[in-house]
């Protein structure tokens, strides 16, 4: 998949193009079925298939107080669009220039101008160039003048739900660590991705060695509690099932910030320091407790460990 950082990267030449436009954070399954039907639309007419997002949510310029956490970072965001089959692309970058572009020049100068868009592709409450004045509706009047068509996917619910699937519905899931009904949402296992750092050692020390992840920024890391997942090592490309704490270790009280750290079972002087990785959240198993006393903590974490090695159908 090309990327393109601006309307000015596209070759002259480039088109004709199916345009998706969307914040697509966590690229979800919502996202995936846009992008699905973007992917039919251009075989079908023979055109490159193409998603334009943005770099931030674009709440973080036009109301920075109500902006969300992002789920996933924007070079996630990238990596997941890529596995698609997306021929490109574009991330416009969300400043008051692009805020105070008007909606039909939005049109105008990046769909037509630069990607010489055929077909739009948006969701029903997508809204889009200066005070959010472009709509599903805009575009379909714009549309003859500039030679495209527009189609509006619908919403997506998972079978047994009533709420659509959604960034924001997402954020909750995770906020309650549901990691269970988040991966149905999100269509994968909801995950963070960070290089294995030094810690207190406190685990090693307890007979779980974890391999700590440094500062995770930008990306939602689900709630407090003990997790089932994978820790997948893109050094050596090996994905290793895993019991995953996410907290600040209240038993002892000296942690500061939250940490999201992973003991690979099975395995007792596996070496991770320094390697990027990826960890993986499956299922949660229980939350985040302070225990009275040593003993009945490593009991748990014993527990943990057989629960977490039962749900990935693995050995501890």
């Amino acid at each position: 998949m090309i990327v393109f950082r601006s309307p000015d990267e596209v070759p002259e030449d480039f088109g004709p193009s199916v345009v998706a436009i969307g914040k697509f954070d966590g690229v979800h399954e919502g996202h995936r079925a846009v992008i699905r039907r973007l992917e039919e639309a251009a075989a079908a007419s023979g055109s490159r298939a193409v998603a334009v997002t943005f770099d931030r949510n674009p709440l973080a310029v036009i109301r920075p107080d109500r902006c969300p956490e992002n789920v996933v970072t924007v070079d996630r965001k990238l990596e997941l669009l890529g596995e698609l089959g997306l021929d490109a692309t574009l991330v416009l970058t969300f400043d008051e220039t692009l805020a105070a572009l008007s909606a039909e020049d939005f049109v105008a100068d990046i769909l037509v101008g630069a990607l010489h868009v055929s077909t739009v592709l948006v969701g029903a409450d997508f809204r889009f160039g200066h005070r959010g004045a472009g709509t599903p509706d805009l575009l379909r009047d714009l549309g003859p003048r500039y030679g495209f068509t527009v189609e509006v996917v619908d919403d997506v619910y998972l079978p047994g739900s009533s709420r659509r699937v959604s960034s924001s519905w997402i954020r909750e899931l995770l906020m309650a660590g549901d990691v269970v009904e988040a991966t149905r949402a999100l269509g994968r296992y909801p995950d963070v991705r960070g290089v294995v750092v030094h810690g207190l050692k406190r685990g090693r020390e307890l007979g779980f060695p974890t391999a700590n992840l440094s500062t995770i920024v930008d990306a939602f890391v689900p709630a407090d509690g003990v997790y089932a997942g994978w820790l997948v090592d893109h050094d050596t490309g090996i994905r290793h099932p895993s019991a995953i704490s996410v907290g600040t270790n209240p038993t002892f009280d000296d942690v500061l910030v939250r940490q999201v750290e992973a003991h690979v079972l099975g395995e007792t002087g596996l070496d991770l320091y320094g390697h990027d990785v990826t960890v993986e959240f499956v299922a949660r198993l229980r939350g985040m407790v302070a225990f009275e006393g040593i003993e009945k903590l490593m009991t748990q974490m014993a527990a943990d460990v057989t629960q977490a090695a039962t749900i990935l159908d693995v050995s501890a």
